[in-house]
């Protein structure tokens, strides 16, 4: 009697896949190999984090290595206590891998790094959760930079706008934001179909640790930075990439 197509073998057991085992063990192995071959190790944190930004920024420093994205995993590289440290004094940097941070190892030279990433910063357009860094108002008449078909959308997004003769027009003045507005998805869209960029990407040095154990803290994060996003919320981006 011919087999039915229908009869499958139904396994009852599942392999784990040792996929994220063996990426895990890699970063910690390419940590510990850079504690080793570069002079300077920084910790730093990211504001208003940006893909495409990162990727540039990584670009441009090519000649270093970069890692973000997962603290318990570069930690552990680290080491945790002075027992388990890697190298003289890393565990010090272990404590203060908290919240959006990461790691940059480079040979450059502290004050170079410290010049560089004092002056980086590009700005962007804001997102849900961003406070408002200056108070956008739109007077009552003709808004001509959007097109008639845009009308529909704009009126969803909260502006009270009709069409006259064809043009885009406020019916009424309209606030779109204030100054320290906590803003929301829908004020961060007007803002962005309006040009308006209330947001920077920055990379912040909160310490260095130099390959002769000595450890300099610059600066302490915010309790708002500490707290933005676990190494899961960040976890799709990647460590590292060359």
């Amino acid at each position: 009697m011919p087999k039915s197509r229908r009869d499958r073998t139904v396994a009852l057991t599942k392999t784990t896949s040792r996929k994220g085992s063996d990426t895990k063990a890699k970063l910690i192995d390419d940590v510990r190999q850079c504690a080793d071959d570069y002079a300077r190790l920084f910790v730093f944190s990211v504001q208003n984090m940006r893909n495409e930004r990162w990727k540039e920024l990584r670009a441009e420093w090519k000649h270093s290595r970069f890692f973000f994205g997962k603290n318990k995993v570069m930690a552990h590289a680290l080491g945790k206590t002075e027992d388990t440290e890697h190298r003289k004094n890393l565990h010090k940097i272990s404590e203060l891998l908290v919240g959006q941070c990461g790691l940059l190892f480079t040979n450059k030279e502290k004050e170079e790094v410290y010049e560089w990433f004092g002056e980086f910063s590009c700005p962007e357009y804001a997102r849900s959760g961003n406070v408002a860094t200056e108070t956008v108002e739109l007077a009552e008449g003709p808004l001509a930079q959007f097109p008639h078909s845009l009308e529909p959308h704009l009126r969803q997004l909260g502006l009270p706008t009709t069409l006259k003769r064809g043009v885009v027009s406020l019916v009424k003045d309209h606030v779109v934001c204030r100054k320290g507005d906590t803003l929301k998805p829908e004020q961060c869209r007007i803002l962005k179909l309006l040009g308006q960029q209330q947001a920077e990407f920055r990379i912040t040095l909160h310490a260095v640790w130099t390959s002769g154990g000595q450890l300099e803290v610059l600066t302490h994060q915010a309790a708002s930075d500490a707290a933005s996003a676990s190494d899961e919320e960040i976890s799709d981006l990647e460590p590292d990439a060359e």
